[in-house]
């Protein structure tokens, strides 16, 4: 890498720039930074014309009047903060390869005080997304106090603005709602501390002067990096500019810094795009998989049965053997092992003892989880593992040995959810024991973990902070993360899932130690349709686990895998139970999902008619090259003689020429798809496009197609 000199005084525009994307800024009046241009590509010639309208991250105590950006304490009291630009560096690929990321930091000071903020900017040219984030340091003789610290603020000027955000409940996640801005402030935040997610997500659309729809609009895509409490602020002003800033939530959280220690936020990662939300998506999407926005990104995944639905707690280990025959007759790669396997003591039969004592049952598993890895190699698959290394049961050997590291309130009773508290991962000694706890299980040769988080932080109390309790919420994801970091030192490829109760915890602060994320525990597949649509807004399909269950029993078999086959791939299902049809068509569906699996998880993703907009849901993968595509089609309730129209496709090569198979037919069926075993050109099919359903249609049914150009 190589560095640009710092710029003069007569500093010329910063612009941080994507193929498609500029984000330009000026230095201005008293040396004040501004945000002159943020939107499609302009000319660099035109930068110097643009006005200075918006201070680019705004300071509070002085003249602003509205949400700042940052608020500092300063140790005489002052809590006033003036910045000023101090140089600009640009760190360029060698080369300056136009296809790799440049990354600018713009170095701010206050004149009267010693402090420090550098507003860095990483533009990844190929993907059109720019990712951002702040650091604060400063000389004073005492600590100051951060009472705000966003990791972006961004300015819009439109007549209008429309915010899409996401939000839910257990079993109800990425519900997608759009609503106008107004005059105003409007607030998305969360207050959990560890399932941050779980009622609001930190990511978002933003449309400007009309809401942007799935292929038009001018629209920001925005998702922050962070697994805690985030705070994401829509500022309306008196002249109807729009000021968003996003970052880690300050409730609660007044920072004290010390001298010389730099505070850094987490990252904010975004995109625009003038061709509304698909391609924000498909942006993000490639940005993740490229870019480590989720481990090994474009890398395989594994497809795994997990037998939570077949055994619950109740399982031993001849039972969990004949599991893992099972797992090899249905074709799948790994057998996942859920909760239920460990603590001697008070051994884990329910969800009210045992957690926190990671030893294998003895009277379930007598030969441990050496046993069972053994079990797995010899069928032919691999062997992976359920934990929970967060939290722990008052009814556990590690909370009679060490009440202390747990969060509590002193002189207040207990506030126990699921049974559990939450253990202190501020303090180093307990994050010494999580690490221990997954290296411990992760040596015996287990090849995957799945990661669980089932509860919220409250009667939020640190014995180990002691009277510094501001820094709890903050400290305990950077605990949570240097915990990750020395697993990925140790085992940087092993693949892991991230699960909080299902999906409280997809961000991509924590999805770069993982390889996927449990959307929800939710499997029922209608109700999954809407929930992974919501995800596939801002993740990319193979970070979306996806299972077959037993969820909603009336759900058809082909219906379930045909959601399930929307993302990453897996089974929590009776293998044993199932018909010899339903096992032949599900190893035949395996199979293709394993050939499929490069389109799938690596190629574009184009949502054709949202099941939020009518009675079907369609969508589609394309490879890169535009010779093959994976079309799915999901009837869900459609009304009595209602008219059903052609899908038309996205995404192809209108000079070539496809034909379609519909897959996933169960055994003996027949498609009764016109478009089946015909071939069309791209622009047909783009034009014109299929018929994936009809009005005969039964409810709750599904097809796909494989496309392949001749």
């Amino acid at each position: 890498m190589r560095f640009v000199p710092a710029m003069a005084q007569s500093t010329p525009p910063i612009h941080i720039e994507t193929e498609h994307v500029s984000l330009v800024l000026a230095v201005g009046d008293k040396q004040h930074v501004y945000q002159t241009y943020l939107g499609p590509k302009l000319a660099a010639a035109d930068h110097q014309l643009l006005p200075n309208r918006h201070e680019a991250y705004v300071t509070a105590g002085t003249t602003n009047l509205f949400e700042p950006a940052i608020r500092v304490i300063h140790t005489d009291g002052n809590p006033s903060l003036d910045l000023a630009f101090a140089d600009v560096k640009v760190q360029k690929p060698l080369g300056n390869v136009r296809g790799d990321a440049t990354t600018t930091t713009v170095h701010l000071r206050d004149p009267k005080y010693p402090v420090d903020v550098l507003l860095h900017f990483t533009a990844y040219f190929k993907e059109d997304v720019i990712k951002t984030w702040t650091e604060i340091k400063h000389r004073e003789k005492k600590p100051v106090v951060l009472t705000s610290y966003a990791s972006a603020m961004l300015h819009f000027d439109a007549h209008k603005y429309w915010l899409t955000q996401f939000h839910g409940d257990w079993a109800e996640e990425a519900k997608q709602v759009e609503s106008q801005l107004t005059s105003g402030i409007k607030i998305i935040d969360t207050k959990l501390g560890t399932r941050a997610g779980w009622y609001q997500t930190p990511s978002f659309f933003l449309g400007l002067d009309r809401p942007a729809e799935e292929t038009t609009g001018d629209v920001l895509a925005g998702s922050l990096a962070w697994t805690g409490n985030f705070r994401l602020a829509f500022e309306l002003d008196n002249q109807n500019s729009l000021r968003m800033s996003a970052g880690i939530n300050p409730y609660a959280s007044e920072y004290t810094l010390p001298a010389n220690q730099a505070f850094v936020t987490p990252e904010f990662i975004f995109t625009y795009s003038t061709t509304g939300k698909g391609q924000a998506s498909r942006n993000l999407h490639r940005w993740a998989r490229r870019h480590g926005g989720t481990l090994d990104g474009l890398q395989p995944r594994l497809t795994l049965l997990n037998n939570w639905e077949a055994t619950f707690f109740d399982f031993n280990e001849a039972k969990l053997d004949g599991l893992m025959g099972d797992a090899a007759k249905l074709g799948v790669d790994l057998f996942l092992l859920d909760d239920g396997w460990f603590g001697n003591k008070y051994p884990r039969n329910g969800d009210a003892q045992g957690l926190g004592d990671w030893q294998t049952t003895k009277t379930k598993l007598p030969n441990g989880v050496g046993h069972l890895v053994q079990t797995a190699t010899k069928e032919g698959i691999k062997f992976g593992i359920w934990l929970e290394p967060e939290m722990v049961n008052p009814k556990s050997e590690l909370f009679e040995k060490h009440p202390d590291w747990t969060l509590k309130l002193p002189n207040r009773p207990d506030d126990l959810y699921r049974n559990q508290l939450v253990l202190d991962l501020t303090n180093p000694k307990v994050q010494d024991f999580v690490y221990q706890t997954v290296d411990e299980q992760l040596s015996q040769g287990v090849a995957y973990v799945k990661w669980d988080c089932n509860r919220m932080i409250s009667s939020a109390y640190s014995q180990y902070l002691g009277r510094d309790q501001s820094r709890l919420y903050v400290d305990y994801v950077r605990g949570l993360y240097k915990i990750l970091e020395r697993v990925r030192q140790k085992y940087p490829h092993l693949p892991m899932m991230l699960c909080s109760g299902g999906g409280a915890r997809a961000d991509y602060g924590g999805l770069r130690y993982f390889t996927e994320f449990w959307a929800s525990d939710n499997t029922d597949a209608f109700e999954r349709i809407f929930i992974q649509w919501g995800f596939s807004q801002f993740f990319p399909s193979n970070t979306i686990a996806s299972h077959v269950t037993n969820w909603n029993r009336s759900h058809s078999l082909k219906f379930r895998t045909d959601v399930a086959m929307m993302g990453k791939l897996g089974y929590d299902i009776e293998v044993e139970k199932m018909t010899p049809d339903e096992l032949k068509f599900s190893q035949q569906a395996v199979k293709d999902y394993k050939r499929l699996s490069p389109v799938i998880w690596q190629g574009d993703l184009f949502r054709l008619r949202s099941p939020y907009e009518g009675n079907q849901a369609s969508l589609m993968y394309v490879d890169e090259a535009q010779r093959q595509a994976v079309l799915y089609g999901y009837n869900l309730h459609t009304r009595f003689l209602e008219t059903v129209l052609p899908v038309k496709l996205q995404g192809l090569d209108p000079a070539k020429r496809y034909k379609l198979t519909e897959i996933n037919l169960m055994p003996g069926q027949k498609s009764e798809l016109a478009a089946n075993g015909q071939t069309y050109s791209g622009d047909y099919l783009m034009k014109v496009g299929v018929i994936l359903s009809d009005r005969e249609a039964k409810p709750l049914t599904s097809h796909i197609l494989e496309l392949v150009a001749e």
